[in-house]
């Protein structure tokens, strides 16, 4: 359609534009094509002809963004090897590749900018009773107490907080959540980062009690709309709190590569340990990816349809436990109940079976290890510093890791990675695919666009 948010100059429109087209529940229109296969190429309507060989109805647009052309070439080949064009292709078990969403497919994090929006226009709600424990059970006295004093005056209980005005209540809700610690420097969570969730994270979503979805969408459009076109490094300042990212903007070289897959037949998921409704209000005009194929931090509702302060669980990790999102290994564990259709009992361990996972996985964080690890064919690490992750992609086991500088504001060189020394969220030093304990620091080789 014409009035999409992506157009083949740079996906820039004006932000009252994208507001408009976003609000509307707008589908996206097509992005940039790339070149066709050979000729005679068949689309996923159909087989090749008796006489001719099925070839990929087009391979990544070589004049979109800035891969590495090792990048390119590989990703190319697995879209020739795994999609339509392949002999062993079937339809109704396409192969899978999944996308963390914030500093993957988009550049900073949406799930930060739409905590700001909300908190900046005046759309978190006072807890019932000013009870704080009931957003998050891992909030400490300290911090329950630190809410208590900088918010309780700013809103009766089940109605918005004025933190548009009240900064100190404002001020609170980003320290704890920013930082993990109350603003006079008191430990704000128990327990903060585990093998399956950060609680930081969970608390995004947990503040958005009291709304329903489509509110909640709501506020996750505009929040992009604000984001979207300020220039890459814009910060912002919310409460008193300054220097806070002010810019989010899908990367054209990754809606390229969704494109290109699903037009190859491929099974395309958003996995993000950004609330459910901030990310699937916007994956299908973005990057084309529809709601039914984005897994958030998924919260309980109510009888009214609103959604509550619990979180539902995955494996045998219950409802309302509040111990389990898709984060780490709770991210493995989401692919398996929700793509997989595994088992519960099966769901928070790596499938044996190649054919239940999939084939391809592109992450930026530690915390997207598990599921990337995870893929069979190719695994892509982009390269934001993050330890854990590096180590692998540059140890490289089975030579199916692709590492890609971030495709806006890369970084600088940094320093040798310390995988011999550092250790994960468990506390344990960090080991390779197969288990084995690193025994090189790497260098960084890996972080300059071409």
């Amino acid at each position: 359609m014409s009035n999409s948010p992506r157009s083949p100059v740079g996906f820039h429109l004006s932000a009252l534009a994208l507001a408009g087209c976003l609000a509307t529940g707008v589908l996206a229109c097509s992005g940039p094509q790339g070149p066709e296969g050979p000729a005679g190429a068949q689309g996923p309507a159909g087989p090749a002809g008796a006489d001719e060989t099925a070839k990929p109805v087009r391979l990544l647009d070589d004049k979109v963004g800035r891969w590495l052309p090792e990048n390119r070439t590989r990703l190319n080949a697995l879209i020739q090897t795994q999609g339509i064009a392949s002999a062993t292709f079937d339809p109704k078990n396409r192969p899978v590749a999944v996308f963390d969403w914030d500093n993957t497919l988009v550049k900073n994090d949406l799930g930060d900018a739409t905590f700001f929006w909300m908190i900046r226009h005046d759309k978190v709600r006072q807890p019932a009773a000013r009870d704080w424990s009931t957003t998050s059970l891992h909030l400490t006295d300290q911090a329950r107490a630190a809410l208590n004093a900088a918010c309780d005056a700013a809103a009766a209980p089940g109605e918005p907080l004025q933190t548009s005005t009240a900064s100190a209540c404002a001020d609170e809700l980003v320290s704890i959540y920013n930082g993990g610690k109350t603003r006079a420097g008191q430990t704000a969570w128990l327990n903060p980062i585990t093998l399956t969730t950060n609680t930081a994270y969970a608390w995004v979503a947990q503040l958005q009690a009291g709304y329903t979805p489509e509110e909640l969408r709501a506020f996750a459009r505009s929040a992009y709309a604000e984001n979207a076109f300020n220039p890459p490094g814009t910060t912002q300042t919310v409460g008193t709190t300054t220097g806070l990212a002010y810019h989010v903007r899908v990367y054209e070289e990754m809606v390229d590569l969704v494109e290109t897959l699903q037009a190859n037949g491929f099974d395309v998921w958003v996995l993000t340990a950004s609330p459910q409704f901030v990310v699937d209000a916007v994956s299908e005009p973005l990057v084309g990816i529809k709601p039914n194929r984005v897994i958030g931090i998924r919260m309980m509702t109510d009888a009214q349809g609103r959604v509550t302060p619990r979180i539902q669980g995955c494996g045998t990790v219950a409802d309302g436990a509040d111990t389990l999102i898709t984060y780490d290994q709770g991210k493995r564990c989401w692919i398996n109940k929700v793509i997989f259709h595994q088992p519960v009992e099966q769901q928070l361990a790596r499938q044996p079976d190649a054919r239940k996972r999939q084939v391809f996985a592109a992450g930026d964080s530690d915390t997207d290890l598990s599921f990337v690890q995870d893929a069979t064919h190719l695994k892509l690490a982009i390269n934001r510093a993050k330890v854990q992750l590096m180590c692998n992609a540059y140890a490289n086991l089975g030579g199916q890791w692709l590492v890609q500088p971030m495709f806006v504001l890369p970084r600088a060189k940094g320093a040798n990675y310390p995988c011999t020394t550092a250790v994960d969220a468990a506390g344990q030093p960090l080991v390779d695919e197969a288990g084995n304990r690193f025994t090189q620091d790497y260098e960084d080789k890996v972080y300059a666009l071409p």
